[in-house]
């Protein structure tokens, strides 16, 4: 199954040829499980050319807000409504998630809270808890018509949205790892409150649940093709 990575964002320069770049931290956390990647980023201007290009789409994180007068925000919008209204499944993480529900009428701001960086604490709405990597400052503070909030934070009321079979998007960051959040808090401490770097640093060492998330994204993509097969139907 191929999956498009649109990509919105970069690595810091100092850390790509030990992690990568953003895509590849989701060729890594997919590994092995069945699909192919192409790459296009964004953040060039570079768009498929049709929704149907790939058979589900994976939309990154990003420094960028997506309300920012950036000349690319509007076409990729633009392309993920259509993607959308074609159900070919999307899947966003963090600027992911938030230019989705911005481009389906929700409202994305930078929260008066401020930061949420490192091991977070998640309630998913069956009550269990999981606890994946953060690092942002904007969120969804809007719902757009048809998500449903199926995980919360503290910090975050609307850390992960279900639109139906349709897409699947999270605030925080199952593809990163404890060593990239460390090297990550390295590049980029000059941004953080030093509270908010201490804490992040204490929690470097908590049990994360990546993989969960992993099977939840493959179980996501693949339940159309499933669907669509008589092989897979019970």
């Amino acid at each position: 199954m191929k999956i498009g990575i649109l990509q919105t964002g970069r690595s810091p320069d100092e850390m790509r040829a030990t992690h990568g770049d953003y895509d590849d931290l989701f060729k890594r956390l997919l590994d092995r499980r069945g699909f192919t990647f192409e790459t296009y980023p964004v953040l060039d201007g570079v768009l498929p050319a049709c929704v149907n290009d790939a058979e589900g789409w994976l939309v990154t994180g990003s420094k960028f807000g997506t309300y920012e007068a950036h000349d690319w925000i509007a076409p990729l919008e633009d392309f993920l409504r259509r993607v959308f209204a074609a159900a070919v499944p999307i899947v966003g993480v963090c600027f992911g998630h938030q230019i989705l529900a911005q481009a389906l009428g929700g409202k994305v701001e930078k929260f008066a809270g401020g930061w949420q960086v490192g091991a977070t604490d998640y309630v998913r709405a069956d009550g269990t808890q999981d606890t994946i990597m953060a690092w942002h400052q904007d969120q969804v503070v809007e719902v757009p018509d048809g998500a449903v909030v199926i995980g919360r934070s503290d910090h975050c009321a609307n850390a992960m949205l279900a639109y139906g079979d349709k897409a699947l998007t999270l605030q925080p960051h199952p593809e990163f790892t404890s060593a990239f959040l460390s090297d990550l808090l390295d590049a980029r401490r000059s941004v953080l409150p030093e509270h908010i770097s201490r804490e992040a640093e204490r929690r470097l060492d908590a049990s994360l649940s990546s993989p969960d998330y992993a099977q939840q994204f493959e179980d996501f993509f693949k339940r159309k093709s499933r669907a669509g097969n008589p092989a897979h139907q019970n």
